[in-house]
């Protein structure tokens, strides 16, 4: 019994070193060999420490989430858009505490969790629900790594954490998770921990950022600040960013400070948190009836908006996907006025109630089309949104494949130009000017079906098109003209190849040629690191298509002549597969991969086997820890500046 409490102490303070510090000091090798011993003595004692780290694994799934009421209420946060809104609140905090002082932190948008602690040892863990009690989930809870399951405080306490997906982690599951796809980060941080399988909980890998000291008895904190630092004390994970702030001023100043920097980490987060600091001032100012009166959330440029649905139709992909899209009542949403929003299939139609005429929610992110997050409310003119089994746009059949519809028509317009659109774009073979309007007119006047369509118009072609004269004619047939000499890597994605990206496309083009490729079986490609069996099914069965073989001769025929660029042996990364991660001050991303090739390395997209380098930026995250633990070269910036001789 003596190892085995002595195994459980060892694991636990790697665990915290790795998942709460982030600096690990062992290797997994060392960790797991550790663990299975702990296993096999629990296995032969029959017993398991409160803080044993098996615990952590993930349970059977449960039949529902049971309600738990919370020892102290959990309040939400009033909020400020505007500086007269957080002017009001400096306002309202001097008139009853002229002395106070401020804490400002960062607003994180996930899930809130609350964590319950009786005599040192971890009880349970439940959402916030209605603030007086939530559901627990203390099974899904215990797959995540960033609390310890035991501290040094012996009284009852309850601290507040915001459960989170990091972008990183988000973007990775995705990659690896083609058929289930998370949206977004707040979404798959909920979905997360309110999964009734613990199981799925660890594969999505949430973690828990702590904020706050919701309950504790006997009390040893004073401040926001002794509370964080008693959060860090025992071993529960918290963001680096904490300001404490004298003036009003200094917690504007920290605003625009978390203002600036917060489209550079990799955690979402739409406002930054103003708290006073000391909790005599606290008791003084006490509660409304939904909110603490000493504490205001700051929320940036709106990123979420309410707004009726007037329309949903179905867009077509290059690939005969249904889309649903919405057109819904004009509204302004950070920065812009929106009249579209975006569903990702029928099922995620049904699941989030989206009605015609009903109020939904709305979110907007990375500039891109918003999507709606769920219906708000419903109105007797509520018309629900019917399936359909024959595609708007040609009639065909739809077939139902997974949670996907699709048209069953090759030939469907919508999708032939959306495959036109896709050769012609930036990445593929690079059309300037080639817009996806430009070729529905192409499509409906003058017949273009097939890319090699595309090398066969003249200046007569466009004779009598509205829009077109003259120098708009001669820089579109130059850009056609100009694309005809193009990389191999950039040409294989841009015929459409099944499940092809730009990344798989740079390893297919080692081959040398489409004729080679061509000849590979499915053994050869599923040896490549980023083909799958899926994918090397679709490159076979591509190049088996007769029509498809037409096509390649059509394209060459026309004088299309794509070309392996050459590697360069010499240079300062020469031979080197590079990974980038975080933030470079110097220059953007594509100018260091591009710095990075011209110097005779290879730049990748993520940490494999390959990798030989990994230069870590500002804020630099997985990719980072993947590579410390691979046993990788990191360099940092002004390393990787040196070698370049900048």
């Amino acid at each position: 019994m003596d190892r085995q409490r002595e195994l459980c102490d060892i694991l636990n303070r790697w665990a915290y070193e790795y998942y709460v510090l982030d600096n690990p000091s062992v290797s997994d090798r060392e960790y797991d060999k550790l663990y299975d011993e702990l296993r096999l003595l629990e296995r032969e004692s029959g017993v398991v420490y409160p803080d044993s780290p098996t615990r952590r694994v993930g349970g059977e799934p449960i039949k529902g989430f049971e309600r738990h009421a919370h020892i102290a209420r959990l309040y939400s946060l009033d909020k400020a858009v505007s500086e007269d809104e957080l002017s009001a609140f400096f306002t309202r905090v001097y008139k009853i505490a002229p002395e106070a002082e401020f804490t400002v932190e960062y607003k994180f948008d996930g899930l809130t969790v609350c964590l319950t602690y009786e005599n040192g040892v971890f009880v349970r863990a439940t959402t916030r629900g209605n603030g007086t009690e939530g559901e627990d989930v203390t099974a899904q809870a215990l797959t995540v790594m960033s609390f310890p399951l035991k501290i040094s405080y012996r009284g009852t306490l309850e601290v507040r954490g915001e459960a989170v997906i990091r972008l990183s982690v988000l973007e990775k599951f995705n990659a690896e998770h083609p058929e289930d796809q998370l949206k977004n980060a707040r979404n798959a941080a909920a979905g997360a921990i309110r999964n009734l399988d613990p199981a799925v909980t660890k594969t999505r890998n949430p973690e828990i950022l702590f904020y706050d000291i919701n309950y504790m008895s006997p009390a040893e904190v004073s401040s926001q600040e002794e509370a964080i630092a008693f959060l860090r004390r025992e071993g529960f994970k918290t963001y680096p960013y904490f300001k404490a702030c004298k003036t009003a001023d200094e917690v504007r100043a920290a605003i625009d400070e978390i203002e600036t920097e917060r489209k550079k980490i990799d955690v979402l987060t739409d406002g930054a948190v103003v708290k006073v600091n000391a909790e005599t001032a606290r008791a003084e100012m006490g509660y409304t009836d939904k909110f603490p009166r000493w504490a205001i959330a700051y929320k940036f440029e709106a990123e979420e908006a309410e707004t009726t649905v007037e329309n949903v139709f179905w867009q077509v992909g290059r690939t005969g996907k249904l889309t649903p899209l919405a057109e819904v009542a004009p509204v302004e949403l950070a920065g812009a006025t929106v009249r579209r929003a975006t569903l990702n299939n029928y099922g995620d139609l049904t699941r989030k109630d989206v009605k015609v005429n009903s109020r939904v929610l709305i979110r907007r992110s990375n500039e891109v089309i918003p999507e709606i997050l769920t219906a708000v409310s419903h109105t007797e003119g509520s018309i629900p949104v019917e399936k359909p089994s024959r595609c708007p746009y040609c009639g065909s059949e739809v077939k139902e494949i997974g949670a996907n519809l699709f048209c069953s028509n090759a030939e469907c317009p919508p999708r032939i130009v959306q495959k036109l659109t896709h050769f012609c774009s930036k990445n593929a073979m690079d059309v300037e000017g080639m817009s996806e309007a430009t070729l529905t007119l192409l499509y409906e006047e003058r017949g273009v079906r097939r890319f090699s369509d595309l090398y066969r118009l003249t200046e007569e072609s466009f004779a009598g098109l509205e829009g077109f004269k003259e120098k708009k004619i001669k820089n579109l047939l130059t850009a056609i003209e100009s694309s005809k000499n193009i990389p191999l890597d950039r040409f294989l994605y841009a015929i459409g190849i099944g499940g092809i990206g730009r990344v798989a496309a740079r390893d297919l083009a080692d081959f040398g040629s489409v004729e080679a490729l061509a000849s590979k079986t499915e053994e050869e490609l599923l040896a490549l690191e980023n083909i799958g069996e899926i994918t090397a099914n679709a490159i076979v069965g591509f190049f088996r298509d007769g029509e498809n073989l037409a096509e390649l001769e059509r394209l060459e025929d026309a004088g299309v002549r794509p070309f392996v660029k050459e590697k360069k042996t010499a240079g300062a990364f020469a031979g080197e597969y590079v990974v980038l991660t975080g933030s470079l001050s110097s220059m953007s991303r594509p100018e260091a991969q591009k710095l990075i090739e011209d110097a005779g390395g290879t730049a990748q997209s993520a940490v494999t086997a390959k990798t030989t380098l990994v230069v870590a930026g500002e804020k630099a995250g997985s990719k980072l820890e993947k590579a410390k633990k691979a046993g990788i070269a990191v360099v940092v910036e002004e390393e990787f500046l040196r070698r370049l001789g900048k």
